[in-house]
This record gives C-alpha cells, sequence and structure tokens, in this order.
C-alpha cells in the first residue's frame, strides 16, 4: 500500500472514531438528560456504575468468542487507572452539586492546560505558538457559551480541582496503557471495565444518597424509566468505547480540545429537544470562535512542530517496542 493510500486510510479512521465517540457522547447525554429530568433518576454514580457493568458483559462475551485477545495488565497499573477514573466521576459530580454551573464549567475548561501540562512534563511534547494559540481560541469561544454565573466557595473549589486533574490523568493514563502495553481498545476495556463496575455499583448508591438524599433501591421504576435506563447503558457501552479508541488514536489534549464540539452540540441539541432558552446571539458567537479554534488547532498541531514529542519513555513491558514522533489525526490526533 503507497504511503498516500496509507495516509487517506489513517485520515477515514481517524474521522471514523472522531464521529463514532460524537454520535454516542451526545446521544447518552440526550438519553441521560431526559431520564434524570422527566423520570427522576438522578443517581449519577450508580448510572456509570450500570453503564461499565454492561461493558464488562460486552467484552466478556467478546472473549468468549474469541474477538479479544488474552492480555497482560499489571495490577498495580489498573489500581491506579480506576482510582483517576472514579475520582474523575465523583469529582465531578460533587463538583456540579457545590459549585455554580459557571464555575463548573470553568473547571472543564481548565483540563486541556492541564492535559497540555501531563503531555508536557511526562511525554516530553512541544507544542508550536500557533498550536498554542488556537487552544487558546478553543477555550475562549467555549467559554462564551457556556460560562455565565462564577461563585466558587472552598469545597467546590477542592472538588473541582479534584475532577480536573483525576479527569486528565484518566485520559492521559488511557493513551500510556495503550502504548505501553500494546493494549487495543477493547483489551483495555476488558481489564478496567470490571473493577469499574464493581467500585462503583458497590459505592454509587450511598453516594447518590449523599449528593441527593434519595435512595435507588426507592425509586419508583417504570417501564418507561426503565427502558430509558437500558438505552443509557447500551449506548454508554459505544461512548466507553469510543473514548478508549479515540484516546488511543490521538491524544488527551486533542480529545479535550475536539471534545468541545460535543459541547456545542449538546447546546444546539438541547435547544431543539428540550426548548431550553439561550440560543442567543453571545451564545452563537462563542461556538464561531470555538469551531475556528478547532479547525486552527487541526491544521497548526498537524503541521511538522505543531505538537511533537522529543522522546518516549521507555516502556515498563521492554518485550514491546514503540516508536512514535509527531502524532496526526483527524483535526490532528487524538476523549
Amino acid at each position: 500500500m503507497t504511503s498516500a493510500k496509507m495516509a487517506d486510510r489513517k485520515a477515514t479512521l481517524d474521522a471514523a472514531s472522531w464521529m463514532f465517540n460524537v454520535v454516542t457522547s451526545v446521544g447518552i447525554i440526550l438519553v441521560n438528560k431526559a431520564l434524570m429530568a422527566k423520570y427522576g433518576f438522578t443517581f449519577a454514580t450508580t448510572l456509570t456504575g450500570l453503564h461499565f457493568g454492561t461493558t464488562t458483559l460486552l467484552t466478556f462475551l467478546l472473549r468468549r468468542l474469541g474477538y479479544i485477545q488474552a492480555s497482560h495488565l499489571p495490577f498495580s497499573e489498573l489500581l491506579k487507572f480506576v482510582l483517576f477514573a472514579n475520582f474523575s466521576i465523583v469529582g465531578m459530580n460533587v463538583s456540579l452539586m457545590w459549585n455554580s454551573v459557571g464555575f463548573y464549567q470553568i473547571a472543564k475548561l481548565s483540563m486541556i492546560p492541564v492535559s497540555c501540562f501531563l503531555e508536557v512534563v511526562l511525554d516530553k511534547v512541544r507544542y508550536s505558538r500557533d498550536t498554542k494559540l488556537s487552544i487558546v481560541v478553543v477555550l475562549l469561544g467555549v467559554a462564551v457559551c457556556t460560562v455565565t454565573d462564577v461563585s466558587v466557595n472552598a469545597k467546590g473549589f477542592i472538588a473541582a480541582l479534584v475532577a480536573v486533574w483525576s479527569t486528565s490523568l484518566q485520559q492521559y493514563y488511557v493513551h500510556f496503557l495503550q502504548r505501553n502495553y500494546s493494549l487495543g481498545s477493547f483489551n483495555l476495556l476488558g481489564h478496567t471495565a470490571p473493577a469499574q463496575a464493581a467500585s462503583l455499583l458497590l459505592l454509587g448508591p450511598f453516594l447518590d444518597y449523599w449528593l441527593t438524599g434519595k435512595r435507588v433501591d426507592a425509586y419508583g421504576f417504570s417501564p418507561t424509566s426503565l427502558s430509558f435506563i437500558i438505552l443509557s447503558c447500551t449506548i454508554a457501552v459505544g461512548t466507553n468505547l469510543s473514548q478508549f479508541i479515540c484516546i488511543g488514536r490521538f491524544t488527551a489534549v486533542s480529545f479535550q480540545v475536539l471534545g468541545h464540539m460535543k459541547t456545542i452540540l449538546v447546546l444546539v441539541l438541547g435547544f431543539i429537544f428540550f426548548g431550553k432558552e439561550g440560543l442567543n446571539l453571545h451564545v452563537v458567537l462563542g461556538m464561531i470562535i470555538a469551531v475556528a479554534g478547532m479547525i486552527w488547532y487541526g491544521n497548526a498541531s498537524s503541521k511538522p512542530g505543531g505538537k511533537e514529542r522529543r522522546s518516549y519513555s521507555t516502556p515498563t513491558n521492554k518485550s514491546q517496542k514503540h516508536g512514535g514522533s509527531s502524532e496526526s489525526s483527524l483535526l490532528d490526533e487524538k476523549v
């Protein structure tokens, strides 16, 4: 296969991976909004545990059918990943409860510079001036779209700090584990989903009771709400898989930058399906700025020197060799 054909094939796979993530992520947000707002199922942590439980069942079935090959992930690495991931889920839920919507959105935006910091320090990534400026434009556009009232208190700030760093570490670690242990997306899910499902289903009901004052076992399930829960769990399998695929193909920073496209889509679709006010001139202006920044980021980071690793750390499994320099992708690379 010629280099041109290989490049075209990679670009097609990158675009397909990203669209898979966008569709499933936006879909699950809309389903969960309906489930919580219309049917009162406000148990977010327990629902996430059900998501990973469903994902675990799928990976178990695929392994039995031979579609997932046996792989190894040290327990210490699995434990670190699960801790980062669970602190991310809990931190986000608590941050949303304790902070204003405006500060919650600012905290989410700060994940991009934190992810950049992790890549610079841990992976020796170097960003060009244009790449840095394009990220600033994306942050500005999304801030205009989403940030309204901003108020913060001490405990809310701590919750946001935990959420931002744990989420950034979890997303960085997805790429790290896939690269250092030659794990495919399904393989990594096969290792991590059972541990996350078990821990979240064990702790979720207690945490949700603390956050909402409601008990999940006292919830009045109806055929409709149960159908939405099943639909949410089904879509979540695709969301979990697509996140691992995208971060594996690209990077945590690109995943975060391009991920704000989902924020814009949620705003638009929320206005269409739920009739929410707020799609005014300054929100539309913010969307335009953000999209322009994403396009600029894609062009800037894909150029030579736009975003490149100076060196790779030695893989933990020394029998596996990994190469790499700059990452390219859909709008560059890698949530």
